[in-house]
């Protein structure tokens, strides 16, 4: 599935509830499943950690669509051209992690 499919796709099933709920709201939700996704990560198996990293890019795909962001456009634009920092395409930045 391509992000754009995936931003359609939350629009069609949730738009009117996640309008209604609103960005702080909604924002407070992704945080929450980013917490689900960090347990997961330490004791889950593989399928329920492959559940919440589904949640997790399923709330941030529904933040964008309430706040009218082609996440497709956006991840192209940041990433499109390579490395935001240095420009390649495999990162030369001296930056520590």
């Amino acid at each position: 599935m391509e992000i754009s499919d995936l931003q359609a796709l939350i629009e069609k099933m949730y738009s009117d509830k996640d309008r209604a709920r609103g960005t702080a709201a909604t924002f407070l939700w992704l945080c929450e499943e980013v917490g689900e996704l960090a347990a997961a990560l330490r004791e889950g198996t593989k399928e329920e950690q492959a559940a919440e990293f589904a949640d997790v890019i399923a709330w941030l795909v529904t933040l964008a669509n309430i706040n009218d962001i082609d996440l497709t456009g956006a991840l192209h634009k940041k990433y499109g051209e390579g490395c935001p920092g240095c420009g390649h395409f495999i990162c030369t930045c001296d930056a520590k992690p």
